[in-house]
């Protein structure tokens, strides 16, 4: 049975999170960036900060050190619908959009989806700008990461916790027996990368500024921006090269990261058969974009197409979403090649979303082996993966997640296309939400302010929804879940 006290304390945390963030961002603007916005900050901040110490003080003798699956379950969900809703608060007073729509950049922004309702970017409030950017960032590891890194008490059910948010359908290995490690160990890599992104963006020409602001959203493989324009508004592919190389590196596991720090030996990256196919699939894939824009003539050299070719494909496969050039101009083909390549993903255990790689691994060994006993019914095929034997539990888990993302895609688009919208721009919506990718093509090319306000609503259910992987939000809709 769920324990809702257990819940509830957990949620305080986060809560008081969010109050923190905006505070600080409050002083940022008040004093760094004077632009006379702290008081959108200020006012959500300090009310968030007192209601969770009101809940952290009622609920101070609930113990939470076991934490059980249902719980984890609730936890994790109600933690993304919370933040979600609290870090619209100043969105909403900043912009003047309506709440729904604010809720809608808001999820869009934790859950590192790079979709938006905004325009005008370039003249908005600098504090406000960075605050999007920043959001992108505390989310691109998860929140509930954030929670079992900063409460030790959790050693024992915090694993619960991150095997309930973390992507992938791989989650039992640990880097470090206590759990608040293993979250400090990927927070310290994150950061690292964050740092080494941000520097090499200054020293390509963006000044500090968007340097930081884009380094959040490139780690997180979010796709925000300052700029109306994305990337492209610098017009320089040695930028879009620094983005690809980051980009990669946030849709690789961060386990890997840390132990390829940890043990010097950076062999390890084309030791791990999803990482290596990753980047085949990327390079072959970037190639036949490339081949294709150079033969249709989109542009005058074969260095631009390919240039554009592998940061498009890179910013779809890894769910960042970032623009570098208007592509309406481009072939119709694209659009649903580079969806397929949103599908596609990034590896589990990173910021990435989409399918995983390992799924992607995973299913093609399953058709391959089925297509072989179909022509030798008596051959014993074992499915493997880095050299051992998938378990039956592994193999169905991703052949069950691969049916509910295909399912979930067309249900969503059918529900969406009932409030207007034409066919190819809900799926284009929804494959850029399910998938946390954010740019979407059609109605949805430049913004999503053409969807409705239930289609609004519902966009951004499928963005938790694809963040938390299907199986962590659709288990509360089990009567089974509620019961003793």
């Amino acid at each position: 049975m769920v324990n809702a006290s257990n819940t509830i304390r957990l949620l305080s945390m986060p809560m008081l999170w969010m109050g923190v963030v905006q505070i600080s961002f409050g002083v940022l603007s008040l004093f760094v960036f004077r632009d006379n916005n702290a008081a959108a900050f200020f006012e959500p901040g300090f009310v968030l900060v007192f209601i969770a110490a009101i809940l952290i003080f009622t609920f101070s003798k609930t113990d939470i050190s076991q934490i059980s699956n249902r719980d984890a379950l609730l936890f994790a969900t109600l933690t993304w619908v919370l933040c979600g809703i609290l870090g619209a608060l100043p969105i909403e007073i900043v912009t003047r959009v309506s709440y729904v729509d604010a809720v809608f950049e808001s999820i869009s922004a934790l859950t590192t989806t790079g979709a938006t309702i905004l325009s005008g970017l370039d003249e908005m409030p600098r504090s406000f700008l960075m605050y999007r950017q920043f959001l992108q960032w505390m989310g691109g590891l998860g929140i509930v990461i954030f929670v079992v890194a900063v409460l030790p008490m959790l050693n024992v059910g915090g694993m619960r916790l991150i095997k309930a948010e973390t992507p992938g359908p791989v989650k039992d290995e640990k880097l470090s027996p206590r759990i608040a490690n293993t979250a400090h160990y990927f927070w310290f890599v994150y950061l690292l990368i964050t740092v080494l992104c941000a520097l090499a963006y200054y020293f390509a020409g963006m000044s500090m500024y968007d340097a930081i602001a884009h380094s959040f959203t490139t780690v997180s493989t979010g796709g925000f921006s300052t700029h109306d324009a994305s990337l492209g508004y610098f017009n320089s592919h040695g930028i879009f090269v620094i983005a690809n190389v980051f980009m990669l590196l946030g849709a690789i596991s961060f386990g890997l990261h840390f132990r390829v720090l940890h043990s010097g030996k950076p062999g390890l990256y084309w030791q791990d058969e999803e990482t290596r196919i990753f980047i085949y699939i990327v390079v072959f894939m970037a190639l036949m974009l490339a081949l294709y824009l150079f033969n249709k003539q989109s542009y005058s050299t074969a260095g631009e197409c390919i240039s554009y070719a592998f940061f498009y494909v890179i910013s779809f496969i890894t769910s960042t979403g970032f623009g570098g050039d208007d592509i309406s101009g481009w072939p119709e083909a694209t659009g649903m090649f580079l969806v397929f390549c949103g599908y596609l993903g990034g590896c589990a255990g990173s910021t990435a979303g989409g399918n995983k790689i390992i799924r992607d691994i995973v299913t093609f060994k399953v058709i391959r082996r089925e297509l072989k006993k179909l022509l030798h019914p008596h051959s014993q095929v074992v499915l493997r993966y880095q050299k051992k034997q998938v378990a039956d539990d592994t193999r169905n888990a991703v052949m069950a997640f691969m049916s509910l993302a295909a399912g979930s895609s067309m249900v969503i688009t059918l529900l969406l296309v009932c409030t207007g919208m034409d066919f190819w721009s809900a799926f284009t919506a929804v494959a850029a939400c399910v998938n946390v990718l954010g740019p979407g093509f059609g109605e949805v090319g430049s913004n999503f302010q053409p969807v409705s306000d239930f289609g609004t609503v519902l966009l951004s259910a499928a963005m938790i929804l694809g963040r938390l992987e299907y199986f962590t939000v659709l288990a509360l809709f089990i009567p089974a879940f509620w019961r003793y």
